[in-house]
């Protein structure tokens, strides 16, 4: 129960460091959010966890915080800020693994103690990368254009949560999808994989309801950026 009750605390405070990133830097600080998001959660994702009698991996609260992001772009700035946000993040990831992979080739003093540290944190990375980085890539823009899409069919200000929960739902199947194929598929069993694939999806399906109501108080909030208008966005 301890990990049940210290996630809902760990959303609560990711989603809020979320509006706080918005709420005092405006739209630079969800590009800044994105940039950070796309490499915590990487750095999470080696570390397994069980809740509810599933084991599980983390990194799922900060990656759904990513589509909270390119959907709060989406909405007050229009579809062209989104995707030049997700072309951001996908940026901030490759720069992080190729510095990292130097990083860890550098030959290291007889007495530091980091190196190994580092490589167990970063060694994984490119597998995961590769994983992450085609999921991403794939995912955040489908997630773009189907919010668009499904805001052209629900343009009422109160149904932003149906925008959000419908674009935000499909594609993060398909990140999940992606990404266990890449960085699971033949580690494990086709039944383990088929686990791992719909517990994932269904954290994340989760995370992106409870993450709603923080992107509606984000939606109200306002900056000296004018906001683009949506319509031939």
């Amino acid at each position: 129960m301890f990990n049940v009750a210290w996630g809902i605390l760990y959303m609560l405070v990711n989603f809020s460091f979320f509006l706080l990133c918005y709420k005092l830097f405006g739209k630079k600080g969800i590009y800044a959010w994105i940039g950070v998001a796309t490499v915590v959660a990487n750095i999470q994702v080696i570390k397994t966890i069980e809740m509810f009698g599933i084991v599980m991996t983390l990194g799922n609260t900060m990656y759904v915080s990513l589509y909270l992001a390119s959907d709060l772009l989406n909405e007050k700035f229009g579809r062209k800020e989104a995707k030049k946000a997700v072309w951001f993040g996908f940026f901030t990831l490759i720069m992080t693994t190729i510095l990292m992979q130097m990083t860890l080739v550098f030959e290291r003093q007889p007495s530091d103690t980091g190196q190994a540290s580092l490589e167990t944190i970063f060694g994984l990375m490119p597998r995961l990368a590769l994983g992450s980085l085609s999921a991403y890539f794939v995912s955040q823009f489908l997630d773009v254009r189907l919010y668009a899409w499904i805001r052209k069919l629900y343009p009422a200000r109160n149904q932003l949560w149906i925008r959000n929960n419908g674009s935000t739902m499909v594609s993060s199947f398909v990140d999940t999808l992606i990404f266990c194929t890449i960085a699971f598929a033949g580690e494990y069993s086709l039944q383990v994989w088929t686990e791992i694939l719909l517990t994932t999806y269904l954290f994340k399906f989760v995370l992106t309801a409870a993450g709603t109501p923080f992107l509606y108080i984000a939606r109200n909030f306002r900056h000296e950026e004018d906001e683009t208008a949506v319509a031939g966005s």
